[in-house]
């Protein structure tokens, strides 16, 4: 038995090999929830009922949807052009603090430049956190798996340090977290009485946006170019080099993007917990979605929806939380093998 490439991979097998890759991941994980003495079933419909099942949890997976869209962007663009950026974490907190910075009062503009002009900052150092690493790798063949994944820890002690000195809210009791930002600075609410913001309308647009930039532009066909095959790339004239730097600025915009929208969006303040992991789980995004932007936006709702309903199921079963991790790590497991038979066939 052999391996052999595929020269074209079918719509169909690309379209269904996620969707099983997720129903192994749930049969799998069904064997741990058996274990507890739960009923499989009665556990899963726990779950999305918990994810889908009332106006106040529809609202809350769609509020955590949104920044996974984004960070799911981030990890694809850079991982198809061969760009392994670990950072999106320090990222989002780099245009999260950006933010709160220049949203507290220091910046004086009517709210519809403002929002604007605040998304840009926070992609703009979002941006800047990643260009580092990837200018050492060009310049000094350094692993940017290291540098970005150390990057995050660097970037989160900074914030620490910021919300609890510099940009510590006076009127916060103590509690360390940053001045808010102002009310011309907060994103509107697409439901009245619920957390769910018109960040996840800009979302949707930046995604739409990414795979029109991927499939309909010489920088796209570049980029993945760049991503097949390196050597190929630069003997066609390609500027490899321009092309991972450029990438490198929207892998980390789109990062930092996600930071601001959570600050202007949800929380109004920084905090050294703002993020639940969102620049990790944007990885397992990214793979569940086969690197392609759109199918980014449906593992997001995806992975949001484990882990809001797996709150729900873990308080009307007595099941550790912790099942979700599982299970959306099964499911990276899952979808890992699933692009193996994607791009190869088994020949005898």
């Amino acid at each position: 038995m052999r391996l052999e490439r595929r020269e074209r991979v079918p719509l169909g097998l690309a379209i269904a090999a996620p969707v099983v890759a997720v129903i192994v991941a749930l049969a799998l994980s069904s064997v741990l929830i058996a274990a507890t003495g739960v009923s499989v079933l009665d556990a899963y419909t726990r779950l999305f009922v918990g994810a889908f099942g009332s106006r106040l949890s529809l609202t809350e997976t769609l509020t955590r949807t949104t920044p996974l869209i984004l960070t799911g962007l981030a990890a694809a663009v850079a991982f198809r052009s061969r760009l392994w950026n670990i950072g999106a974490e320090g990222q989002f907190y780099a245009g999260a603090i950006t933010v709160a910075a220049l949203g507290s009062g220091i910046v004086a503009l009517p709210p519809y430049l403002l929002i604007p002009v605040l998304m840009l900052g926070g992609a703009v150092a979002g941006m800047i956190v990643l260009l580092g690493p990837v200018a050492l790798r060009l310049r000094f063949g350094v692993d940017e798996v290291v540098t970005t994944l150390l990057l995050n820890f660097v970037i989160i002690l900074f914030v620490s340090i910021m919300v609890d000195g510099p940009m510590k809210d006076p009127l916060a009791l103590g509690w360390p977290q940053s001045v808010p930002v102002t009310s011309d600075a907060t994103l509107a609410k697409l439901v009245p009485r619920s957390r769910l913001h018109t960040g996840l309308l800009v979302a949707l647009v930046v995604a739409l946006a990414v795979w029109a930039i991927e499939w309909r532009t010489v920088f796209g066909f570049e980029s993945r170019v760049a991503g097949l095959n390196p050597s190929a790339a630069t003997f066609s004239g390609i500027a490899l080099p321009t092309v991972l730097l450029t990438v490198a600025g929207l892998s980390g915009g789109l990062a930092g993007l996600a930071g601001a929208i959570e600050v202007m969006g949800l929380k109004g303040y920084v905090t050294t917990d703002l993020s639940p992991g969102y620049g990790y789980s944007g990885i397992v995004v990214a793979m569940l979605a086969g690197l392609n932007p759109l199918g980014v936006v449906l593992a997001a709702l995806f992975v949001a929806t484990i882990f809001v309903g797996a709150d729900a199921m873990s308080r009307a079963l007595a099941i550790p939380s912790f099942i979700a991790d599982v299970i959306v790590a099964i499911s990276l497991l899952t979808m890992l093998v699933s692009l193996l038979f994607i791009n190869y066939r088994v020949r005898r």
